[in-house]
């Protein structure tokens, strides 16, 4: 495992933003060979989207031949809905870049068929190759996409029913209201993170200490699915001081010199 401590979320967002660029350049990307790139919602990565949209907006990187699989979305929510990750997608990152809508794939959280769907989903992904990077963020309670705690180490994409800590976090995009949260949602699992060649995990502010502390200290179960990335090559955790908080101090200065090292 990598562990990156930045400063602040900022800084966190500016490094995940130019990796990010830097493996799209380096995979030299085609029509027929796309780089496919799986992205979170919330509040977490909105810092890196808005370095991406610079990015591009400067002519570091190029989307026109990125592929994406969004990875969870509510159910019951119509993709127009402000507090759909259809929405909170296109609004701070699809429709500021040159990616093609073709190329672009969320969960639709109206189906009548959950488990068609998230077949579909999975099928999907592998005929592309499987997911070349992965991004996301983590819950409190350690959640990776909507794998709430107690979820299979080797889950694939189903639909989920959400933790009460997971509503109450949530609430705060719905004017504060815990009534107004979806209670459950379509979800790729743990197994199809772990598939992607390259996992990136975001975690910024005191209150994503201690999952931090129990992704990289702590044992790997399913209470804190977090914690699987430590079975993955090549996961990477960026985080900000006080996300790290938690840690060790000899765990820190142990990330701390390997990336003072590479530099």
């Amino acid at each position: 495992m990598r562990v990156i401590i930045k400063d602040d979320s900022a800084d966190c967002a500016s490094w995940v933003a130019g990796y990010i660029a830097y493996r799209i350049k380096s995979f030299k990307p085609t029509a027929k060979k796309p780089f496919v790139l799986g992205l979170p919602s919330g509040s977490t990565p909105l810092g890196a989207y808005k370095e991406l949209i610079k990015l591009y907006q400067n002519k570091k990187v190029s989307f026109e031949h990125v592929v994406t699989f969004n990875m969870d979305e509510y159910v019951g929510l119509p993709p127009q809905d402000k507090n759909s990750y259809h929405h909170f997608m296109y609004e701070n990152l699809f429709n500021h870049i040159n990616i093609s809508p073709k190329n672009i794939h969320i969960l639709n959280g109206m189906t009548k068929d959950f488990a068609a769907e998230c077949e579909n989903y999975e099928k999907a992904i592998k005929t592309y190759g499987g997911i070349d990077l992965q991004l996301g963020g983590v819950g409190t309670d350690g959640h990776i996409a909507f794998n709430e705690p107690f979820s299979s180490l080797t889950s694939r994409t189903r639909i989920k029913t959400l933790a009460p800590s997971t509503i109450k976090d949530n609430s705060r995009f719905f004017d504060n209201d815990i009534s107004k949260v979806p209670t459950q949602a379509l979800t790729i699992g743990i197994g199809t993170i772990l598939d992607a060649k390259e996992v990136i995990i975001m975690a910024t502010g005191k209150n994503k200490s201690e999952a931090v502390h129990q992704a990289i200290e702590g044992n790997i179960n399913h209470v804190w699915t977090v914690t699987a990335l430590q079975m993955h090559q090549h996961g990477i955790i960026v985080c900000d001081k006080d996300a790290a908080s938690k840690l060790a101090p000899t765990t820190v200065e142990y990330f701390k010199s390997i990336e003072d090292r590479v530099r």
